[in-house]
């Protein structure tokens, strides 16, 4: 059992002291002959208090009831998972690293879903049940863009059930939440909060996108990544994946891939190990961010800076700039701009890499507006895969 320090306030003591010493005051201001009015009009009684309401605590326990339910039924079904990996140490050479989080159980094949970063480079990966049962797992599928990945433990020694799968399009701002995992190592904690924003684009530390994230002020902390984001009815809209904060512990703001993600990625990992992204075939560069802008032209958009030979782009017939070194700079001359898909302005390569994704597959046609040498046109592209 893992032991928590935790300091104690002496609260009872001052709480006393302050009882004391006000009774105290009481009675030495009626032996004077004194009131707590500033002159000499009698005090107005404090108004009473309303009683609440009579099924005030028949909500309390019931929400109390419903939140306690989900975990004992979830709970069982999320997974500690720790990895161990080889890093190379300055000093000591190549030293043993381990790693932490959560995951939980996606079917009756022993599948675990879990972050991308909790497994990657892992050498050794193993699963803590509930129970205290250690499985050794490995990965069936991930995939880094999303932040996914997929492990499977042997089915027959793993006694929990699948978490049902939420659905996407009820998710609202201001719904009520509960997060599970494993915070600091801490086995299934249970946080809870409301959906704070959705559609949210989060770009991790490890090159991860995730588009239409939710954001959510329930505590997620290093552990919780992989574990499951849970709706009242305990059912999984979306994984913990990632926060924002200067400390490095939860300031109420954190993320997890969205429900709607998961389902579309999690097959594909498992049938095949890996996920297919829709691509064009080429690569950017940002207007105003990582280029300058051309003086006459768009001053937002996309440049194309290479094109994969054979690819979508290259049969479409778009052409990418002409590049030169400068000392420690690159400069670019020509190029297509891309400045919209399909009608949707793009400023940020992000903009169109999340079109794909959610809008696209591999051999829909889309229609890019570019600008070349100063004048607009469409091109059509017909959308291949990565």
């Amino acid at each position: 059992m893992r032991h928590v320090r935790i300091a104690r306030v002496g609260a009872l003591g001052v709480l006393l002291g302050v009882v004391i010493g006000f009774a105290v005051g009481i009675i030495l201001s009626l032996s004077n002959g004194l009131t707590f009015s500033q002159d000499s009009t009698p005090t107005t009684p404090l108004p009473t208090l309303a009683p609440p309401p009579a099924n005030a605590l028949e909500l309390f326990d019931a929400q109390e009831n419903a939140v306690a339910s989900i975990y004992e039924q979830a709970g069982p079904s999320v997974m500690h998972i720790t990895s161990l990996s080889q890093v190379t140490d300055f000093f000591r050479g190549v030293v043993p690293q381990e790693g932490t989080g959560s995951g939980f159980v996606y079917d009756t094949q022993g599948h675990i879903v879990t972050n991308n970063h909790v497994i990657a480079g892992a050498q050794q990966i193993s699963v803590v049940l509930a129970d205290g049962t250690v499985l050794s797992a490995k990965v069936t599928g991930a995939d880094e863009y999303y932040d996914l990945a997929v492990i499977q433990v042997d089915a027959t020694k793993l006694n929990a059930a699948p978490l049902p799968l939420g659905d996407e399009t009820s998710l609202r701002v201001g719904q009520y939440v509960l997060a599970i995992g494993n915070p600091f190592g801490l086995d299934r904690t249970l946080t809870t909060g409301i959906i704070s924003a959705l559609g949210r684009t989060v770009d991790s530390d490890s090159g991860s996108v995730i588009g239409n994230a939710i954001q959510t002020d329930a505590a997620i902390n290093p552990g919780n990544s992989g574990g499951p984001l849970l709706n009242v009815r305990g059912q999984v809209i979306g994984v913990n994946a990632a926060i924002q904060s200067t400390s490095g512990g939860s300031v109420g703001i954190g993320f997890a891939v969205p429900i709607s993600t998961v389902k579309r990625v999690v097959p594909d990992l498992i049938a095949t190990g890996h996920f297919s992204h829709p691509s064009l075939g080429l690569q950017v560069a940002e207007l105003g961010y990582e280029v300058n802008p051309p003086s006459s032209g768009p001053q937002h958009g996309l440049l194309i800076v290479q094109i994969d030979a054979n690819g979508p782009a290259d049969q479409a017939g778009l052409q990418a700039a002409r590049t030169r070194h400068n000392f420690f700079q690159t400069v670019y001359s020509g190029g297509d701009i891309i400045t919209a898909i399909d009608g949707q302005e793009l400023n940020t390569r992000d903009d169109l890499s999340l079109y794909l994704e959610d809008h696209t597959t591999a051999g829909d046609t889309v229609t890019l507006t570019i600008n070349r040498g100063g004048k607009r046109q469409d091109v059509k592209v017909t959308v291949g895969q990565s």
